[in-house]
């Protein structure tokens, strides 16, 4: 049994390397996850993947049933999260196709079911969120990227923006006002629903394009593809590394 899981963002819905064993179709007190769980070997290490946006990338950000991914990857006996995300990028750092591990998160999200703790409980819980994400499976993000001898930025503050519009200009400004350094759209609620569960849970972002106003250009979806294209080369790099380190 794997302990290991990766969540495949935009770009990632499957993953080639995997030798998969088998697929299981989950079902949760919170529903389905977006797609059954794909068990395989990775470079030799057992993990588990999900594709966040369903298999043929159909469920978009806010729809996601977040709820039900993680529960089911932790009712699987999965206690570490590779969260692959595809990000717009606001810092000079985070050029399109390289990686950044980011550090923090703002939730600019709203209407979406962020907690496990609602119903039925013998008192309010609360959880510790001042550093979102684990930091020893960061720092073996933070290695695999320089193994890999990959551009990446060892830091960052994502932005988790509603989607799926892409966002505004002016709305770019105020989230780099706030100190964010990337914008996604589905880094929030899944990092605090890790952290409810007790899951240690990492991100790796890649750019896929500079966000709204840092350039005169169209944002568009082939240049968005295009990134991708490149990127996730940059991502299975990394994994292989990853894998051994964990």
């Amino acid at each position: 049994m794997s302990n290991i899981a990766i969540i495949g963002g935009t770009g990632l819905t499957k993953l080639s390397e995997l030798e998969i064993n088998k697929r299981v179709e989950v079902h949760t007190a919170f529903g389905k996850p977006s797609e059954p769980l794909t068990y395989g070997t990775l470079f030799g290490r057992e993990v588990i993947f999900l594709p966040r946006h369903g298999g043929g990338h159909t469920i978009p950000p806010h729809m996601i049933n977040y709820r039900a991914n993680i529960r089911a990857l932790r009712d699987a006996g999965v206690e570490k999260v590779i969260a692959i995300a595809a990000c717009g990028a606001m810092d000079e750092t985070f050029v399109p196709t390289s990686l950044a591990i980011p550090d923090q998160i703002i939730d600019y999200t709203w209407g979406r079911k962020h907690t496990f703790y609602e119903e039925g409980l013998e008192d309010v819980t609360h959880i510790d969120f001042s550093n979102p994400y684990d930091e020893k499976l960061r720092q073996a993000l933070i290695e695999a990227c320089q193994q890999a001898n990959i551009q990446f930025s060892d830091y960052g503050t994502y932005a988790a923006a509603q989607g799926p519009r892409l966002e505004t200009a002016a709305e770019i400004k105020r989230m780099q006002r706030d100190g964010c350094t990337m914008v996604g759209m589905t880094g929030m609620p899944e990092a605090a629903l890790a952290r409810e569960l007790g899951m240690a849970y990492a991100c790796c972002a890649v750019s896929v394009n500079w966000a709204a106003g840092k350039t005169e250009a169209e944002i568009t979806m082939e240049d968005i593809i295009h990134c991708l294209g490149e990127g996730m080369s940059n991502i299975k790099a990394m994994l292989e590394r990853l894998v051994v380190l964990l």
